[in-house]
Formats: structure tokens, C-alpha cells, sequence
């Protein structure tokens, strides 16, 4: 089969590797897509060799090809994506519903993801644990599916886990309208009256965010705080979503945020919000709000999204590349040139 692989720092190619063979608790999974993540662009960009190539994506879609003969319920020709927490299963976590923070990963609580360890889906063929599985049926297009896996996934969680200040009235602002973020304001914009102020940088990235039903959009700047308190009375957005996760945004989260209110980390840009013990006051860390970082999501997330999608409540803006475009998909996504979510297409 065809396969993108990384060969070693900053590079990539397409290789002809063999097809995955299926154990007895796996699927031959057939990609029909598969989603282009920053996290993937990390994984390139990371200055060190890998021991092995790695083929990455954990965006995926694809059909059933094959079915392992320990797994029941799931047939041949199924369609349908990859839940990208290969948890174990068993855990307090896992049992619990919380496969995202499996307790076999120990405290970096990340399960193995496609992509991102074991081989991922940028190639013809995945080979997955059967329990990763989750059905779409017949009424959704791969390419607009397969950023579900994360992009919905993830912004569903992020979204859930601030369901206390969402309440009808409440701000909620989503700083950076990238792959997930402009999933985000969707996902925002089926809870009731909810008014999403949408940030970013980019005239481009709040047209979209206008599209996806944002009620107001700034441009990030030195004042964007300020006007976020202007627009809220005073006393800041109920919950805060950072897809960035630079010290600007962070700073911005804190500026921004109200009493009581939430912000939740979600992009990896290594920033660090200042959050101090002291006396609340003035641009600082306000009394009562909560801080979390927000990884992935569970597989009920991961259903939820995908029944918001087939309800025709949350549309991933994809652009689509082939196979053999993927080094052009990463280089656009690294200048931040992609409108919505890149996916390649085996």
C-alpha cells in the first residue's frame, strides 16, 4: 500500500509499505480520509530522528476491509472512524467513560493515538483495535467526517467541560478559528442562547467564524481584552476557549475571563496563563474561575460529535489534497494558510 511516512526530522515521503496485518481483536480499516492535525505538525517538525518511520494521521475515515476473529458486532464494509484514545479498556478511568485520561498512560494520562506512536491513517490502509471503532453510516462524506476524530471530538469536549457556564445569556469567546476552533463555534451555537465571540488574528479566520454562526468577531490585538470586558459590562466572558495556546492567548484568557467563569487550554503553543495566589483584582486571575487543559475527548464525545454532524448542526470546512500532496497540506498549515481543516485523501 501507499503510505506517508516520516523519514526523519523535517521530512516526509510516500513509500510503498505492506498492509497492516489484522490481529484477533483488530480492524483492517480501508482510509477513505484522513485529517491533517497541528499536533501532526509537531510530530515533523520535531528535531530528533524517530526510531522507525512513523506513518501519521489520527484523523481517520475509512470502510471495514477486514475483521479480526475474536470481534463481534462490527462487519465487513461498515463505514465509519477511528476514536483516537487507545485506552486499555479496564481501568477506573476507562469504565468510568474518561478512555482520554486512561490510567495505563500514567501521568502524562495520553493513550497510544494513531499517528502519534502506532502508525496512523495517511496511508491506504489502518490497521486499529475494534474498540476504536465508531459508525457513521451511510450519510456522511469521508473527507468532511474524518476531522471529526479530533477536531470535533476535542472541541466537543473542551465545550462540555465548561457546560456550567453556558448558560442561557452567557459569553463564551473562542480564540483562534482554526480546525477546531471554527468547529468549536458551531458546537457553542447549539447551546441556546449562548452569545460566541470569535478571535483571531486573521480577517479571513472571522469570516469563517461569521459563517459558522459566531454572533461577533475581533481581530486579536493589544486591545482585544478590553473590548471583550466592554462588550460583557465589565466583568468578562463566562467561559473562555484557547485553540492557540501561545503566552498571547493565554494572557488574553486571563484578561478576558469572567468571575466564576472557565478557561479551558486546548492548543499546544506552550503558553503560560498567569495565574497567581494573590488577592483577585484589576486584568488579573478573577475569584472562582477554573482553569483546565482539555486532551481529545471520550468516546461518547466522540459520538455526540458525530450525531451533531449527521444532523446537519456542525460542517468541518475542509480544502483536500491527495496523498501526494502532503508535504504542500503541511507546509500550508504551517503558515497558516489552511481555511478550516487540510485532509488528505489516499
Amino acid at each position: 500500500m501507499r503510505a506517508l511516512q516520516l523519514t526523519g526530522p523535517g521530512t516526509m515521503e510516500v513509500r510503498e509499505v505492506p498492509v497492516p496485518e489484522v490481529g484477533p481483536n483488530d480492524l483492517l480499516v480501508r482510509v477513505g480520509a484522513v485529517g491533517i492535525c497541528h499536533s501532526d505538525l509537531y510530530v515533523l517538525e520535531l528535531p530528533f530522528a524517530l526510531p522507525n518511520p512513523l506513518i501519521m494521521g489520527h484523523e481517520v475515515a475509512g470502510t471495514v476491509a477486514a475483521v479480526g476473529s475474536a470481534v463481534g458486532g462490527i462487519a465487513e464494509g461498515e463505514r465509519g472512524l477511528i476514536y483516537l484514545c487507545w485506552s486499555c479498556g479496564m481501568c477506573r478511568e476507562c469504565v468510568s467513560g474518561n478512555e482520554n485520561v486512561c490510567r495505563a498512560a500514567g501521568r502524562t494520562a495520553m493513550p497510544p493515538c494513531p499517528g502519534l506512536g502506532p502508525d496512523g491513517g495517511m496511508a491506504e490502509y489502518i490497521r486499529v483495535p475494534a474498540s476504536s471503532f465508531v459508525a457513521i453510516g451511510d450519510d456522511l462524506e469521508f473527507g468532511a467526517a474524518a476531522p471529526l476524530a479530533d477536531a470535533a471530538l476535542t472541541s466537543y469536549h473542551a465545550v462540555r467541560g465548561a457546560r456550567e457556564q453556558l448558560y442561557p445569556g452567557a459569553t463564551a469567546v473562542c480564540i483562534g478559528i482554526g480546525g477546531l476552533g471554527h468547529v468549536a463555534v458551531q458546537i457553542l451555537k447549539t447551546t441556546d442562547a449562548v452569545r460566541v465571540i470569535a478571535v483571531d488574528v486573521g480577517p479571513d479566520k472571522l469570516e469563517l467564524a461569521a459563517e459558522c454562526g459566531a454572533d461577533l468577531g475581533l481581530l486579536a490585538g493589544a486591545d482585544t481584552a478590553a473590548e471583550i470586558l466592554e462588550l460583557t459590562g465589565g466583568r468578562g466572558a463566562e467561559a473562555v476557549f484557547d485553540f492557540v495556546g501561545t503566552d498571547a492567548t493565554a494572557g488574553l484568557a486571563v484578561r478576558a475571563v469572567a468571575p466564576n467563569g472557565a478557561y479551558r487550554m486546548v492548543g499546544l503553543g506552550g503558553g503560560a496563563p498567569e495565574l497567581t495566589a494573590g488577592p483577585a483584582g484589576g486584568p488579573g486571575w478573577p475569584w472562582g474561575a477554573t482553569v483546565r487543559k482539555s486532551y481529545g475527548g471520550t468516546k461518547s464525545d466522540l459520538i455526540a460529535a458525530v450525531e451533531l454532524a449527521r444532523a446537519g448542526r456542525v460542517r468541518v470546512a475542509v480544502e483536500r489534497f491527495d496523498l501526494t500532496e502532503g508535504r504542500v497540506a503541511f507546509d500550508r498549515l504551517a503558515r497558516g494558510e489552511i481555511r478550516g481543516r487540510a485532509v488528505l485523501i489516499p
